[in-house]
């Protein structure tokens, strides 16, 4: 059973910064992409990053591009996004989800395994 789990949220203040971890588990796939959306009270779900472990090609949403960086931990089932210079319309809640192919797709429906989420509050 594929299980997905997030942590790293909280509370940081504009400007500042904060990393994710992601780590998924309970499966043997060769290639596929782990990656994060994040959900803002009364908005819809949107595409923040994403990594492939073909060749460790990533991709970033053009709202964080720049200030967000995602990268593999000891092992490519783990994954860190590192978020730098916060702002208040980064406060949302951050899930981590995969899929069993190589290839990159910055749409939600993509993406059968999620995490619970863990919540990101940027303070003004």
């Amino acid at each position: 059973e594929v299980h997905v789990v997030e942590s790293g949220g909280g509370l940081v203040q504009v400007g500042g910064s904060l990393r994710l971890s992601c780590t998924a588990s309970g499966f043997r796939w060769d290639h596929y992409v782990i990656g994060w959306f994040r959900q803002a009270p009364g908005k819809e779900r949107e595409g923040v990053s994403w990594i492939s472990s073909t060749d460790g090609s990533t991709r970033y949403d053009d709202d964080v591009q720049g200030r967000f960086i995602i990268s593999y931990g000891s092992s490519k089932n783990t994954v860190y996004l590192q978020m730098n210079s916060l702002k208040p319309e980064d406060t949302a809640v951050y899930y981590c989800a995969a899929r069993d192919t190589g290839v990159i797709a910055p749409v939600a429906s993509m993406y059968d395994y999620w995490g619970q989420g863990t919540l990101v509050t940027v303070s003004s």
